[in-house]
């Protein structure tokens, strides 16, 4: 069984198989919502219950999801994605054409669903959101002027801030509990000719 703490980067036969819209938005169902059913993912997306299955059948043969154990019958089964933590590898010049065309699908499903899904948050109204649960959020966005080494300190820092919130919750119960996405993000943006002769305050 997969441990919860293994990182496991896809191979490009399963990088290939997660490389369709709707696998995808499965994959991301499965792991924000827990385990589905063909029939509830297929109301939950707007695809027929076959449509479903067969996406399901070709996650499960690279082991990117699993069948639940000890749950559902012959005619319904349960589907679940396997504990522990994905690295989807985005395009790369090194790949071969059909490997970089499945990442950039993947990456590009990803983060539109990432997307998608931070808006449906801003834009939900208050009346929907139980009273504890408003103004807990956060969204923060700044830039900085740093180095790559100062850059990669921090990220040092934001990984570890995220590793603890994980030992610390994971896997908890309760009627007051919610799922929630946690994110950290902090990248290099593109250089402009004249940012780079920008002289120092002062000079």
């Amino acid at each position: 069984m997969t441990d919860d703490t293994q990182i496991r980067t896809l191979d490009s036969g399963a990088l290939k198989a997660l490389a369709h819209p709707l696998r995808v938005r499965i994959f991301d169902i499965l792991a924000s919502q827990g385990p589905q059913t063909a029939s509830s993912l297929a109301a939950l997306v707007g695809e027929t219950s076959g449509s479903t299955s067969y996406h399901l059948r070709a996650l499960a043969a690279h082991d990117l999801i699993r069948e639940v154990e000890g749950r559902g019958t012959a005619r319904e089964r349960w589907w679940e994605r396997p504990k522990g933590r994905i690295d989807m590898p985005g395009p790369d010049e090194t790949m071969s054409p059909a490997n970089r065309a499945a990442a950039q699908i993947v990456t590009s499903e990803f983060f539109r669903l990432r997307h998608e899904t931070l808006m449906t948050y801003l834009n939900r109204p208050q009346s929907e959101v139980p009273e504890e649960w408003r103004d807990v959020g956060l969204t923060m966005t700044t830039h900085l002027d740093m180095t790559a080494a100062q850059v990669m300190e921090l990220r040092g820092e934001l990984e570890a801030i995220v590793e603890s919130a994980i030992e610390r919750f994971r896997g908890q119960t309760g009627p007051d509990v919610r799922r929630v996405s946690l994110r950290a993000e902090i990248f290099d943006l593109p250089q402009a000719d004249s940012r780079r002769n920008i002289p120092e305050e002062g000079s």
